[in-house]
């Protein structure tokens, strides 16, 4: 009995050690893969477009980028990430800001150069490393510190950033966090424009605590999400069961709730999935901020009118604008 009783305890030692080992073995994986990079240095070449603004906006801009971190000294936080015009070193003038909030599980470490391409159009692009940005403080606090460096006169910033033309964008639960970082907050009345990307629709984000109100948004707005299940799972009542991250009809709510006085757009891509929208949506994001926070009239010339080259784009579908 004794010697079965001995062997019982060993066995369970055994397990719990095994299981400890899993769990750190786990850990560390987890810790090295949430590092790893989203997006290849090129990824923006394999885009293709039969659509001349499009394909030109998805690619390079003319600036050569330079990049800084900066500690957060916010465990949640982490780094404040920031690439700018290298040319804004020893230039005298002001550069337009875009802050990014971060989708589910990532960081801005996890596609850096998304935000190397976006800033060679002229932009100062700011991030940080918050995995759950869904409440959109985090986005928040990161506007606050990076319009501090426009003050510092130690800092490349200084007196570098336009205080008048700030955009802010996301995708996923970062679209969430961006509606809400531009509604909810102090500083939300400092940005001028606003894009998101397959945002998580109102039922889905208040189930997940990042509840927002779209009726409070009060700048030109460019939302999208793509065709597929994952965006748009076709059930019949969206607000009663879950209808993907994205469904058209929460984006047709979203743009009937806001106000006809703020210019808006939205519009979907045929046939992207969820995890499509960062990569697909670049040309057309691109164009929108270059158009609200640059005022660059070809870019515009995407949105404007009734022959804006979006309603003519194979690529999308679903559109509506008042504009």
């Amino acid at each position: 009995m004794k010697k079965l009783l001995k062997g019982i305890i060993t066995a369970i030692a055994f397990i719990i050690v095994a299981v400890v080992v899993l769990v750190v073995v786990l850990a560390i994986k987890n810790n090295i893969d949430s590092k790893k990079p989203q997006l290849t240095d090129d990824y923006y070449m394999d885009f293709k477009s039969d659509s001349p603004l499009e394909k030109k906006y998805s690619g390079l801009g003319d600036y050569e980028v330079a990049n800084v971190n900066f500690d957060a000294g916010n465990k949640t936080i982490d780094k404040y990430r920031v690439w700018y015009p290298k040319e804004l070193e020893s230039s005298e003038r002001e550069y337009p800001l875009i802050v990014i909030t971060n989708a589910s599980n990532v960081a801005a470490l996890n596609y850096e150069p998304y935000f190397m391409r976006l800033a060679s159009w002229g932009f100062i692009v700011a991030g940080n490393e918050d995995r759950q940005a869904g409440s959109g403080e985090s986005t928040s606090l990161t506007l606050d510190y990076i319009l501090q460096l426009n003050d510092r006169s130690d800092s490349v910033f200084y007196k570098k950033i336009s205080q008048t033309n700030i955009g802010i964008m996301g995708f996923s639960q970062g679209g969430a966090g961006a509606i809400r970082a531009a509604t909810e907050f102090e500083n939300s009345n400092r940005y001028k424009t606003i894009f998101t990307g397959s945002a998580a629709y109102p039922f889905l984000a208040k189930n997940m605590g990042w509840e927002y109100d779209a009726s409070k948004i009060t700048i030109p707005y460019f939302m999208t999400a793509g065709t597929g299940k994952s965006d748009d799972s076709g059930v019949e009542d969206i607000y009663q069961k879950f209808g993907g991250v994205c469904p058209l009809e929460a984006l047709k709510d979203i743009y009937g709730t806001m106000s006809q006085d703020v210019t808006k757009i939205r519009a979907r891509i045929t046939g992207a999935e969820h995890e499509d929208m960062l990569t697909l949506t670049d040309g057309y994001m691109t164009a929108w901020m270059l158009w609200q926070l640059k005022g660059d009239e070809e870019a515009g010339k995407v949105f404007d009118g009734g022959t804006a080259e979006i309603l003519n784009n194979g690529h999308w579908q679903d559109v509506e604008k008042n504009i």
